[in-house]
């Protein structure tokens, strides 16, 4: 007799989450879905979700964790392509976009988090913006780019690049991810928005 396939560690936890992205990426809200629903998706009965969850919430801080690791490998990859302090726009811009396409439902889930009913989520979701600040923060100090700003004012100048950035997100999931006019206008806006942010930077001088 053929013994049954074992399933692997982890499988059915990621399964769970998948189906919960995959409904996202249906542009369900991922406040609105339920246990049974989520388990319908990843084809698991609804008692086996409770191994690995405590609730929805508990499923959203794991995406969050997900999610965060999505931005790392984007803030690595700009790191690794951004040679030069004149192209660290464009690029960054360039390699979001990218990611956010490649990403699409992490992004979605991102989005309605910020937004969202969850509490939790929304913490979650805003502590992985803080630290992508914090790390965009350390880069503009190794590229000696705003060397007249205080620690403080480049924290904020930082936090000011990732909110329009997560402002520009919402555009971009907004159209079709195969309409490369508009999301080629999408670029060029969060290009000219940074791009200001930092000219204002520039001549900032701060309070004495």
């Amino acid at each position: 007799m053929v013994e049954k396939q074992r399933r692997r560690p982890g499988e059915t936890r990621e399964k769970l989450m998948n189906a919960a992205l995959t409904l996202v990426g249906k542009e369900r809200h991922f406040a609105s879905l339920g246990i049974r629903e989520v388990t319908r998706q990843a084809g698991v009965v609804p008692t086996s979700f409770y191994r690995h969850f405590r609730n929805m919430d508990d499923l959203g801080l794991q995406l969050v964790d997900e999610l965060g690791l999505v931005l790392r490998r984007m803030m690595r990859e700009a790191r690794a392509n951004v040679l030069q302090a004149d192209k660290l726009i464009e690029e960054s811009v360039a390699i979001f976009i990218s990611h956010a396409q490649a990403n699409r439902s992490f992004f979605m889930f991102m989005a309605q988090g910020l937004a969202g009913e969850s509490r939790a989520v929304q913490e979650g979701i805003r502590s992985e913006m803080r630290f992508f600040a914090s790390e965009l923060a350390n880069d503009l100090r190794r590229l000696r780019l705003v060397d007249h700003l205080t620690d403080q004012d480049l924290d904020m100048t930082a936090d000011l690049v990732v909110r329009s950035v997560a402002f520009s997100l919402t555009d971009l999931l907004g159209v079709s991810p195969d309409d490369d006019y508009q999301i080629g206008q999408i670029r060029k806006r969060t290009t000219r928005f940074l791009q200001l942010i930092f000219v204002g930077a520039a001549n900032w001088k701060s309070p004495g």
